[in-house]
C-alpha cells in the first residue's frame, strides 16, 4: 500500500514483538539497533502503532516519495535506484526526521533537524514570541537555536514598571525551561543559545550553567570574534558594547580580554561548556552570508552547532557512509572506492533537494493544519506566520546538509591510523571530493530545475569558500557562474549517533569509542553452571562478557580469526591482538588534541557549513591545555569547537566513604534553612519493583533555584490521587498531637483539594527514615551526596529496600545534568551520567537506564 495514498485503515499494524524479531534479524542480531529503529524511526501514529516490520518496509517508503518528486523533472532516479542506495544503510541515510518523517501522513512534522529563529528585538513582546516559536518547532520534532545578542544588558533602563533591565540570563532559563517542557515523540527537544562575546552579558552568559539546576535544557555558545582573540593573545583591552553592532552604543564596558577567556576555558575544563563559535571565521566563509541583505545573515546555530542558520532558516541532514566505499578492507589490497562514492555524491544531493521539496510540502500540511485549528486567530497567528516564514526561506535558498558518517572505520580499513598527519590528509581528499561532486549535482540541478531563488553569482564573487571551488575545479566554477546552483548552502557534519546505530559504524568524523569493551548480562536463578563476574548491590548475579566494535570484528574476521576464540581470552591476550589492528592508538582517549584539531581545521575548508565534533581530553588535561585547544581551533580555521574533559560535569557518585569527609564539611558549614507554612511540591509517579508508587517532594528556593526540601514516599495505594497532579503545596500545620503535613492541589475544574495528613499516609518506618533525609536535606546536602548517602544504608527489610530504591531514584531526577554516577556502561564500559535523571552513557551513547 502506498502510504502517500494510505488511511490508517489501510495499513498493517504489527505487534512490537513481531517488530523486534524482524528487525533483529535484519540488524544481524543486534537488538540494540532494532530496538532503536523500532522506537524512532519506524512509521508509527500519534497513538504510538507501528506500521512498518523492518527497514525494508521504511526505505521503500522513503523511496517511493523521493521518487515521486524526482518524477517531475527530466532522466528522474527511479523508485528502485534510490532504493538500491538507501536500502541496509549501506550507501547514503536519511538522518532522524526525514527517516521518520518522508511519506509518513500518519503525523503532521516537519523533516527538519534544525532551525534557527528570532527578530533581532528586545522588547518583551518578541521575547515571549520567540519562546512561543521555539515551542512550535520543537513539537514538530525541530532542533532550535538562537542568539541572545540583542537583548540589552543588565540594568539598562526599560520603559515599563521594572525601570531596568534583567539581562540575559532570566531569558536562558525562560528558554530552558520551555524546551524541557516540550516532548518530541517521548523525547525532549534540543535548543542552543548563543550570544556574543562583545555584548556587556557575556560573561554572565558564560556563568550561567555553572549553577546546578540551571539551563539544564539548552546547548549555549559564545561567538568569540577576531578582534577578541587578538586582544586575548596580546593580553589587551577589549570593549564590549550594545547594541553589539552599533556606531553610537548606549553601553559601553572595558575588559580584560585574558579575564573573559580565563572564565571561559575554566568553565569548560570544569563542565565542558560553553561551546565555542569562532564567527569570524564562520561569517567570513559563509556563502549563504553573501545575501544577507536578502534575509540570510546567520545569527546562531541548531544545537550541535553544524548548521549556522538566518533566523526562519532551516535544514534537513543526509549523510553518506564512508566505510562502505573502502574495497577490500582490512587487507593490503583495501582501496577507496573514489568512482563509486562520486557517482553516490550526485544522487545524494539530488536526494537532498527532493527533500527539500518535500518538506516544503511538510510546511503546507502543518499551515492547513494549523489554520483548520478551532482556536481563535489572534491565537493561531504566530504559528502561522512563523511556518509561512520557514516556507519562504526554504523556496528562497534551498539549503541542504549533506554529510557523512564513519571516517573513523574508513581510515581503519584503509589500515590508516586516525589522527596522523596521513590519514588526515587521506581524509581531507575524500572531503574535498565530497565538495566539489555535491556542488557539481547541485549545479546540474540548476541547469534542469532552475538555480536557488535569489541566486546571484556577482554576490558570491570572492567569498573563500568560492575561491577555492575556482582553484580547485575551474570548469566547475566557470558552469556554476553561468548557470548558477540549486542550493545555497550544502555541506555539513552532524553528530550521528543513532545513525550510526543502523550503520554499526563508527559516528561522523570521530574515531572509534573503544574497539573492545564489556557488557553484562543478568544472570536467571534457574541457570545452572554459569560463570559469575559481578554481583551487583541488590545480588543480582551478572556475567560479563566481551563485545566488539563492529568494524573490529570486521577486522578480526578478515584476518581469520575464531571470533569465540578472541573473545574468551583474557584481557593481555586481547590487547595484544588490539595492538596489531588499526584501532590501536586510534580511539577517543587516544588521539592527540593537536592532531584532531588540526583535522578539523583541514576538513571545514571543504564543508560551507559546519563541523560537529568534540575534542576528548583526559581528566587530568589542564586549563591551560583547553585554551590551547581552543586557540589551536581558531588559527586552523574552525568555525567551532567544544572539549569534553573526561569527568569533568561535577558531583561525582562515589561511595559515602569516599566522600565521608566532604559531607562533614558541608554539614558543618551549612545551616537548615527554616520551614515556611507552605511549601511548592512536585509529585512523581513511578514504578518500583512493579508497584505503583508516588513521591511528594517539598522544595524552597536557594538562591533563586528551587532546591529539595522534604520527602513524603511510598506506595499509591496509601491513598488517591489523580494521575494529572504533578504539582502542590505541602502546608504544614500544628495540632495538640503535634505538626501534620496536608498535600493541597488544584483539580481539573481550578478548585482546591485538601489531602488531610499526608505524612501519617504512609508506613510508619517509611516516615521516620523519610524525616531523617528531609533533616539532610534541609542541612543543603548536594543532591548527588544525598543519593549516595540513601544507597549506603543496609535495610534487611525487603520493603524498606524497595523503599530505598525509590527514593534514589525519585531524587536522581533533582541531580544536575551530566553529574556522574557509580554505575557502567554494559556497552563500552564507561561511567554512565545523569540526563534528565535517567544513567545515560555519553561516551558511547549506546545505553541508557532509568531507576
Amino acid at each position: 500500500m502506498d502510504i502517500k495514498d494510505a488511511t490508517k485503515k489501510d495499513l498493517e499494524i504489527y505487534k512490537k514483538e513481531d517488530i523486534l524479531k524482524s528487525s533483529t534479524e535484519y540488524f544481524d542480531g543486534d537488538v540494540m539497533a532494532a530496538e532503536v529503529w523500532m522506537n524512532k524511526y519506524a512509521l508509527k501514529d500519534a497513538e504510538g502503532n507501528v506500521y512498518e516490520l523492518n527497514p525494508d518496509h521504511m526505505h521503500r517508503r522513503i523511496a517511493k516519495e523521493i521518487a515521486r518528486i524526482e518524477s517531475n523533472y527530466k532522466n528522474p532516479l527511479t523508485e528502485d535506484e534510490i532504493f538500491d542506495t538507501i536500502k541496509d544503510f549501506k550507501y547514503i541515510v536519511p538522518q532522524g526526521g526525514p527517516m521518520s518523517g518522508i511519506g509518513n501522513k500518519l503525523q503532521v512534522v516537519s523533516l527538519s533537524n534544525c532551525f534557527v529563529i528570532g527578530d533581532g528585538s528586545d522588547s518583551y513582546g518578541s521575547i515571549l514570541k520567540i519562546d512561543q516559536e521555539q515551542v512550535q518547532l520543537m513539537k514538530r520534532r525541530g532542533g532550535v537555536g538562537h542568539d541572545l545578542s540583542h537583548i540589552r544588558p543588565k540594568g539598562s533602563p526599560v520603559k515599563n514598571s521594572a525601570l531596568t533591565s534583567t539581562g540575559i540570563v532570566p531569558f536562558m532559563e525562560r528558554y530552558s525551561n520551555t524546551t524541557r517542557e516540550v516532548a518530541q515523540d517521548g523525547r525532549r527537544g534540543a535548543l542552543m543559545l548563543s550570544v556574543s562575546v562583545k555584548h556587556p552579558d557575556a560573561e554572565s552568559f558564560i556563568d550561567a550553567k555553572m549553577t546546578e539546576g540551571k539551563i539544564t535544557g539548552a546547548n549555549i555558545s559564545v561567538k568569540l570574534t577576531d578582534d577578541f582573540m587578538k586582544a586575548v593573545l596580546n593580553d589587551e583591552v577589549y570593549i564590549q558594547q550594545f547594541p553589539i553592532g552599533s556606531e553610537e552604543p548606549s553601553v559601553v564596558k572595558e575588559k580584560n580580554a585574558k579575564e573573559i577567556w580565563d572564565k571561559i576555558i575554566h568553565n569548560a575544563w570544569k563542565s565542558a561548556e560553553p561551546g565555542i563559535l569562532f564567527w569570524d571565521n564562520l561569517i567570513n566563509e559563509s556563502i549563504p552570508d553573501c545575501y544577507a541583505e536578502e534575509g540570510f545573515k546567520t545569527v546562531s546555530t541548531n544545537p550541535c552547532g553544524e548548521i549556522p542558520l538566518c533566523p526562519d532558516d532551516s535544514c534537513r541532514l543526509l549523510a553518506i557512509n564512508l566505510y562502505e566505499y573502502v574495497k577490500n578492507p582490512f587487507t593490503s589490497e583495501a582501496k577507496f572506492d573514489f568512482d563509486l562514492f562520486k557517482q553516490h555524491i550526485r544522487i545524494a544531493q539530488r536526494m537532498m533537494d527532493d527533500i527539500v521539496e518535500l518538506e516544503i510540502e511538510k510546511i503546507d500540511a502543518i499551515i492547513e493544519k494549523v489554520d483548520m485549528d478551532p482556536e481563535s486567530t489572534g491565537t493561531k497567528r504566530v504559528e502561522l506566520e512563523l511556518w509561512q516564514r520557514i516556507r519562504v526561506k526554504a523556496e528562497q535558498g534551498r539549503r541542504t546538509g549533506l554529510g557523512i558518517t564513519a571516517e573513523g572505520d574508513m581510515l581503519a580499513a584503509l589500515g590508516l591510523t586516525y589522527g596522523t598527519q596521513k590519514a588526515t590528509s587521506f581524509s581531507e581528499g575524500v572531503h574535498k571530493t565530497l565538495k566539489l561532486e555535491a556542488y557539481r549535482s547541485s549545479v546540474e540541478m540548476a541547469k534542469q530545475r532552475g538555480p536557488f531563488e535569489i541566486w546571484d553569482m556577482a554576490k558570491e564573487k570572492g567569498n573563500p569558500f568560492i575561491e577555492r571551488i575556482k582553484k580547485e575545479d575551474e570548469s566547475l566554477y566557470k558552469e556554476m557562474m553561468t548557470f548558477g546552483r540549486r542550493n545555497i548552502a550544502l555541506l555539513t557534519i552532524a553528530p550521528t549517533g543513532t545513525t550510526s546505530l543502523m550503520t554499526r559504524t563508527t559516528s561522523g568524523i570521530e574515531p572509534v569509542f573503544k574497539p573492545v569493551y564489556m557488557r553484562r548480562r543478568k544472570i536467571n536463578p534457574q541457570e545452572k553452571d554459569v560463570k559469575v563476574d559481578f554481583v551487583d548491590k541488590q545480588g543480582e548475579s551478572w556475567q560479563e562478557y566481551v563485545v566488539f566494535h563492529h568494524k573490529f570484528e570486521t577486522y578480526l574476521n578478515v584476518k581469520g580469526y575464531d571470533i569465540d576464540e578472541v573473545k574468551n581470552m583474557n584481557k593481555e591476550e586481547l590487547q595484544v591482538i588490539v595492538d596489531k589492528s588499526p584501532y590501536y592508538k586510534a580511539t577517543s582517549d587516544d588521539v592527540d588534541w593537536v592532531e584532531k584539531v588540526k583535522m578539523q581545521g583541514a576538513i571545514q575548508k571543504h564543508i560551507d557549513h559546519s563541523i560537529s565534533v568534540t575534542v576528548n581530553l583526559p581528566n587530568d588535561a589542564t586549563e591551560e591545555i583547553v585554551s590551547k585547544v581552543y586557540e589551536a581551533g581558531w588559527k586552523s580555521g574552525c568555525k567551532g569547537i567544544t572539549v569534553y574533559r573526561d569527568g569533568s560535569r561535577e558531583g561525582v557518585l562515589v561511595s559515602t566513604d569516599d566522600k565521608k569527609e566532604q559531607i562533614e564539611v558541608m554539614l558543618e558549614e551549612n545551616h537548615a534553612i527554616k520551614r515556611p507554612v507552605s511549601v511548592d511540591a512536585d509529585v512523581i509517579f513511578f514504578q518500583n519493583n512493579y508497584e505503583k508508587w508516588i513521591a511528594f517532594v517539598g522544595k524552597v528556593p536557594v538562591n533563586g533555584v528551587d532546591k529539595p526540601y522534604e520527602l513524603f514516599t511510598g506506595k499509591h495505594e496509601s491513598f488517591f490521587l489523580p494521575p494529572y497532579v504533578e504539582k502542590g503545596r505541602i502546608v504544614k500545620r500544628k495540632t495538640d498531637k503535634g505538626s501534620i503535613y496536608d498535600f493541597v492541589y488544584l483539580d481539573k475544574d481550578g478548585i482546591e483539594i485538601v489531602m488531610k495528613k499526608l505524612s501519617r499516609s504512609f508506613n510508619k518506618e517509611y516516615w521516620n527514615y523519610a524525616k531523617l533525609i528531609s533533616g539532610i536535606l534541609r542541612q543543603r546536602m548536594p543532591m548527588q551526596y544525598v543519593v549516595a548517602l540513601v544507597e549506603s544504608l543496609d535495610l534487611d527489610d525487603s520493603s524498606l529496600t524497595t523503599w530505598k530504591k525509590g527514593v534514589i531514584r525519585v531524587f536522581k531526577k533533582f541531580i544536575k545534568d551530566g553529574t556522574k554516577t557509580k554505575g557502567e556502561c554494559p556497552n563500552c564500559g564507561a561511567n554512565l551520567v545523569l540526563i534528565e535523571g535517567c544513567e545515560k552513557c555519553i561516551a558511547c551513547g549506546k545505553y541508557s537506564r532509568c531507576g
